[in-house]
């Protein structure tokens, strides 16, 4: 009471947007940055930040990869990290999950830069590539448990570059809270959108060779999860068609205390995707979708995902979409291939009781560690879930001819779609 009656600061007007989306602050034009070193460092920071470091990859067979390091600081407790795993191979629908606490992490390793680290169970070696083919490569080596063992190397295409939204140090920031200059939290996203992995797993003692195309991402949730977002979307399109072709996206949904117009009116989308075409990056997308908004045909950028037909899953009681749809518009940034790029895919994952393509439906709260669940159960009171899912699809392209021959016809382009469905509250 005593601090408020002698305070200068400016009073916060209630209406205010309590959130500032990367995909609103930077123009059509302007929406492809380039990454720098520093974008992918681990950052380690303090308070409430949740850091990973995730590699997606198709395998050869249709198998699905995904390796995982998570950082997390919860306040004044000494950060966890865990090294998570998984591996599923749709053809006989066996899944290999691993969830480790690590020890002794460090950023960097000796001899090495923040891109790269290490712990008694696994190291992550960021490398410059000597092949002229490829820019740069990040080798994975982990020792999970006594039955599995991981070896990969994970090489980004020098026509494919990494990505933010947004040129800059800030490029990629979302921020939340009234005052941009003391944001209360924020959410960053920075790509490889399509990788080529060659490895091996070891799995009770048999060898399994693996390779495929995929992608990497680098993201930091600076608040807790809750307050981050209600409901994500993700979504990994590869293709060995055309010369490669990948078609990634990732959005996230407000809680209702950020929105445009101060505590109350959340539900704001905020989504940013690319599309690799011809085996180069030709369209990075990011749109904002605002509370009850039409979303306009005309706009020159388009980023969406929309849920077709939810139906209540009674094993999570949320409404869990049957069907899935995807776009991507925008002008092509390969020189020389100027032009409009408009791509669609959709996937039938079917209802609770007939799914189609279901990896597994994560009950969160069962698999992050002790300390982490207690805060995120007592300050939400939410009980999330992850759904995955893997299927075969159709990416459904137009574009200048010149990026991949007959696109301006529309092609349809055959692929492995990997998608991902969150609930939070």
């Amino acid at each position: 009471m005593f601090s408020s009656l002698f305070s200068t600061t400016a009073p916060v007007d209630p209406n205010a947007p309590t959130f500032h989306p990367i995909s609103s602050a930077v123009s059509p034009s302007d929406l492809y940055g380039e990454l720098e070193q520093k974008d992918t460092e681990w950052l380690c920071s303090g308070g409430f930040v949740t850091e990973t470091q995730v590699f997606y990859n198709i395998l050869e067979d249709g198998t699905s990869t995904m390796f995982q390091v998570i950082h997390s600081s919860i306040g004044l407790w000494y950060p966890t990290i865990q090294f998570t795993c998984k591996i599923h191979n749709p053809n006989t629908g066996e899944t290999i999950w691993r969830s480790i606490n690590v020890s002794n992490f460090v950023t960097p390793p000796p001899g090495l830069d923040k891109r790269s680290s290490k712990a008694d169970q696994f190291s992550i070696t960021h490398k410059l590539s000597s092949d002229p083919a490829y820019a740069e490569l990040y080798t994975v080596r982990a020792n999970l448990s006594d039955d599995l063992q991981i070896s990969f190397d994970f090489v980004r295409p020098t026509a494919v570059p990494g990505f933010k939204v947004g040129k800059g140090p800030k490029g990629g920031y979302s921020y939340y809270g009234p005052d941009l200059q003391k944001p209360e939290g924020y959410v960053i996203h920075r790509f490889w959108p399509r990788t080529a992995a060659n490895g091996h797993i070891i799995h009770k003692g048999q060898a399994i060779s693996a390779k495929g195309p995929g992608m990497f991402v680098h993201a930091i949730q600076g608040m807790r999860p809750n307050l981050v977002a209600s409901r994500w979307n993700f979504v990994n399109f590869q293709s060995n068609e055309h010369g490669g072709v990948s078609a990634i996206l990732m959005d996230l949904t407000t809680p209702d205390a950020y929105g445009p117009h101060g505590a109350g009116s959340g539900g704001v989308v905020v989504s940013i995707g690319s599309l690799v075409l011809g085996g180069k990056l030709a369209v990075v997308t990011a749109e904002t979708k605002l509370p009850n908004e039409q979303q306009s045909e005309q706009a020159p950028v388009k980023s969406r995902s929309t849920h077709l037909n939810p139906a209540f899953d009674p094993d999570t009681g949320y409404e869990q979409p049957t069907g899935l749809k995807f776009r991507w518009a925008g002008p092509s940034i390969v020189a020389g291939a100027q032009g409009a790029v408009d791509a669609t895919v959709q996937v039938d994952v079917g209802g609770p009781a007939a799914p189609k393509g279901l990896i597994e439906k994560i009950d969160v709260l069962a698999e992050i560690p002790y300390v982490i669940k207690t805060m995120v159960n007592y300050v939400a009171g939410t009980k999330p879930y992850i759904y995955q899912w893997i299927n075969k699809a159709k990416l459904v392209v137009r574009g200048p001819d010149s990026l991949i021959p007959g696109l301006s016809g529309g092609l349809e382009v055959e692929g492995v779609f990997y998608n991902e469905a969150t609930f939070i509250s």
